[in-house]
C-alpha cells in the first residue's frame, strides 16, 4: 500500500507541474528558473530536517557522491530538456525523454546487478509507444534537420544525465542516506551548479516579483521538488529504478487531464490511444510479478487441499 501511495504521490506532483511551469517563462531564463527552484527546494528541506532534528552530517565521501547525484539529477538533466526545447517540439521532447526507462534498466543491469525483467522491458516499450501516440500529430511533422537531432541528442543526454542520478540515488541510500537528508545537499548542489553554467553563459540573473512567478516557484520547488522527488526516490529505493521510472511515462498523462480542465485541451482518438498502451505497460511492469505470486499462492492452497 506504501509503494502505491509512493507512486500516485510521484506521479500526481509531477503531473501538475507540466502547467505550472508555463508560469516560468517569460523574464526569467529557464535555466536561472531552475536554480532558484532547487535552491529553495533545498532551503525549506534543511528548515524542515533541523526542525525535526534530523541529522544533517554526512562524511566527506558521501558528500562527494551527494554532489554527483545533485549535478545529474537537479541540474544536468534539467538544463539539457530546456536546451532541448529550442530544437524540438515539446511532444518529440517526451518522447525522447521517455528513453529514460530504458536507461534504468540497462544501468540497473551493469551497476547493481539486477536482472533484466522481460515484463518490465515489455511494459516499458509499451509506455514509449504510448508516448509517442499521444504526441503523434507533432511527430508526423518531423524533419530531421542538423538542429533536429541536436535535439534529440540534448534530450537523449537529459535522460541519460536522469538516469545516472537514478543510480547514485540507489547507491546512496543502499549506504542508509535518508533521502530527505540528501536531498536536501543534493538539490543545494544542482541548484547551485545550474547557476554557475548559467552564469558561465552569461544569462542575467534576473528575478521576476509577479505572483504567478513567485506562487509558481514555490509550487514547483516544495511539490514538484521535495514531494515528487521524495517519493520517487524512496519508490527507487524500494522497487528498483526501473519499474520506478516508469511513473515518469504517467505524468503526461496526469498533465493531459490538468490540461483538458484549465487549458481545453480535446483528447484525440491517438491520445486515448497513447494513454491505453501506458497503463496496460503499467500493468505489466507493477502488477503481473504480484499477481503471479497470487496465482502461485492459490495453486499452493489447492494442492493442500486435494492433498489432503
Amino acid at each position: 500500500m506504501q509503494n502505491i501511495l509512493l507512486y500516485l504521490g510521484t506521479v500526481l506532483s509531477w503531473g501538475s507541474t507540466w502547467y505550472a511551469i508555463k508560469y516560468q517563462l517569460g523574464v526569467v531564463s529557464p535555466d536561472v528558473s531552475v536554480g532558484y527552484r532547487f535552491i529553495l527546494a533545498s532551503l525549506i528541506l534543511f528548515f524542515w530536517c533541523s526542525f525535526r532534528g534530523l541529522n544533517l552530517r554526512f562524511s566527506l565521501k558521501n558528500h562527494l557522491f551527494l554532489i554527483t547525484q545533485g549535478i545529474f539529477l537537479f541540474s544536468v538533466n534539467y538544463l539539457c530538456l530546456y536546451w532541448a526545447t529550442n530544437y524540438l517540439a515539446s511532444g518529440l521532447n517526451a518522447v525522447v525523454f521517455s528513453t529514460i526507462m530504458i536507461f534504468n534498466i540497462v544501468n540497473s543491469a551493469v551497476f547493481y546487478r539486477t536482472s533484466v525483467n522481460l515484463p518490465v522491458v515489455i511494459g516499458a516499450i509499451l509506455g514509449i509507444c504510448g508516448i509517442a501516440i499521444i504526441f503523434w500529430p507533432q511527430l508526423v511533422t518531423l524533419d530531421f534537420s542538423s538542429g533536429t537531432m541536436v535535439g534529440m541528442l540534448l534530450g537523449l543526454a537529459g535522460a541519460g544525465s536522469a538516469s545516472w542520478g537514478n543510480m547514485l540515488s540507489a547507491r546512496n541510500q543502499k549506504n542508509h542516506l535518508p533521502v530527505m537528508e540528501s536531498n536536501a545537499y543534493a538539490m543545494a548542489y544542482g541548484g547551485l551548479f545550474t547557476l554557475i553554467v548559467a552564469a558561465i553563459k552569461g544569462v542575467p540573473m534576473t528575478f521576476d516579483w509577479s505572483i504567478s512567478y513567485v506562487g509558481s516557484l514555490f509550487y514547483l520547488s516544495f511539490l514538484g521538488s521535495i514531494v515528487a522527488f521524495g517519493c520517487y526516490l524512496t519508490l527507487l529505493g524500494r522497487i528498483g529504478a526501473s519499474k520506478a521510472a516508469y511513473a515518469l511515462l504517467l505524468t503526461p498523462v496526469v498533465a493531459l487531464v490538468i490540461s483538458t480542465i484549465f487549458e481545453n485541451f480535446s483528447w484525440s482518438f491517438s491520445a486515448c490511444v497513447g494513454v491505453g498502451f501506458i497503463f496496460l505497460g503499467n500493468v505489466l511492469v507493477l502488477i503481473k510479478k504480484s499477481q503471479r505470486k497470487i496465482t502461485s499462492h492459490v495453486a499452493l492452497e489447492q494442492s493442500l487441499k486435494d492433498a489432503a
